[in-house]
């Protein structure tokens, strides 16, 4: 009975879209060429290396190096290989769906377990940081200094989720093994050497065969991403003028009266659970104080929105990894940033506000902006410096803890 029922809304929901593409052509067609103007200039330039760097890494055994150096700090952290690190410096630096990619590639490979790599994937996918400082920061909000703001919550909430997905499928012989491993896994140079090179040998194909794969497949999942891209951004806008949107609104806007917040956010909300720069892009220009818009921003980044998540679930049905905790963590990741936003709003940004602000001599102007451009130069690595410092203070303290 269940799958009949499924056979109908899924039938019911693709005529429906099918009527409002044919009724509206010309506001359907605006919408794709949107969607796939994004993914030509922006998504595909920006992802295309770094995947096919991603693939080469992996077949040249440089992962499985990284993996043995970074066991001692994964394994107690986030209660995955070491390899996941891989995972996580991309994911963070290249943004969605970079983790949800090699996480794939390491389940395939059987690097990583079905639970492993989907706490690997609950925590991976993350924004860019030349999206959160240059689209979001200087694009719709025109104020740098918010991306460091935006930047600090949305990566250490990731590291928060992180921190959470590690006891997600943990089970007593899992713990037992954990241990183990916990006692053999200490930090060795010619151990991680000789771990890459039984990786590299072990992959037989010859050096063109492997740039040609590295390419093919990472061609083949842009094509599939940017597919998403514009269907998502079509159905975000049959949504808006079949009024299915404005309906959903109202409810939102009843949830926002709750929290003293402006009914105006509840359209940019639904749009940014929808597509993340549609919805962002609507918030900045709602008439409201910056922490309300920053802190709603911060949640939409760490939700990542529909689309992304129907990429990340296309790329993972490859393999035996599941759905519902990436989607899980997606809330979860929404919660802990948006907190942090509304707790280091005042630090991160009104104190940067008011140093500028200060009233300097006019002999000094020359030194300050000397000052503030360092100042600009260090909050546009904040993310980078952050991460470092909590990786390598967790590293002191587990080697000091093992001593």
């Amino acid at each position: 009975m269940a799958q009949i029922i499924k056979t109908i809304l899924f039938s019911v929901i693709t005529l429906c879209i099918a009527i409002s593409l044919v009724k509206f052509p010309d506001q359907s067609l605006e919408a794709s060429i949107r969607g796939l103007n994004i993914w030509w200039e922006v998504v595909f330039p920006s992802l295309l290396p770094f995947f096919i760097t991603a693939e080469l890494l992996i077949s040249f055994g440089v992962v499985r190096f990284i993996g043995v150096l970074f066991e001692p700090i994964m394994r107690p952290l986030f209660n995955v290989p070491g390899v996941g690190s891989f995972g996580m410096f991309m994911g963070m630096a290249s943004g969605y769906p970079t983790g949800a990619k090699i996480a794939t590639r390491l389940r395939k490979e059987k690097q990583l377990t079905r639970v492993e790599a989907e706490r690997l994937v609950s925590f991976t996918n993350a924004s860019s940081p030349l999206f959160i400082f240059a689209a979001i920061s200087v694009g719709f909000f025109h104020d740098n200094k918010l991306g460091a703001l935006l930047a600090v919550c949305h990566y250490v909430g990731n590291i928060f989720v992180g921190l959470c997905m590690r006891f997600y499928g943990r089970s007593e012989h899992e713990w037992k093994m954990e241990q183990k491993k916990k006692n053999k896994s200490k930090t060795s140079l010619r151990r991680a050497f000789y771990a890459m090179h039984r990786a590299r040998i072990s992959d037989e194909r010859p050096l063109g065969e492997i740039l040609g794969d590295a390419v093919i497949h990472s061609v083949k999942t842009l094509v599939m991403v940017g597919g998403f891209i514009v269907l998502f951004s079509v159905l975000t806008k049959l949504m808006f003028l079949i009024g299915f949107t404005s309906v959903i609104a109202k409810l939102v806007e009843q949830l926002l009266m709750v929290f003293s917040i402006s009914t105006e956010f509840g359209l940019p909300i639904i749009s940014g659970l929808f597509e993340i720069t549609i919805g962002v892009q609507s918030i900045s220009g709602v008439n409201d104080t910056l922490l309300v818009q920053a802190t709603l921003v911060s949640f939409i980044l760490g939700f990542n929105g529909f689309s992304v998540q129907a990429q990340v679930a296309s790329i993972i049905s490859k393999t035996d990894i599941r759905f519902t905790p990436y989607f899980f963590a997606r809330i979860l990741h929404g919660f802990f940033a948006s907190t942090l936003t509304i707790f280091l709003y005042k630090p991160l940004y009104l104190d940067r506000q008011a140093f500028d602000m200060y009233d300097v001599p006019v002999a000094h102007t020359t030194s300050v902006n000397r000052w503030m451009d360092i100042l600009t130069t260090i909050a546009s690595v904040g993310p980078y410096i952050t991460i470092i410092c909590i990786i390598a203070s967790f590293l002191l303290l587990y080697r000091r803890f093992i001593k």
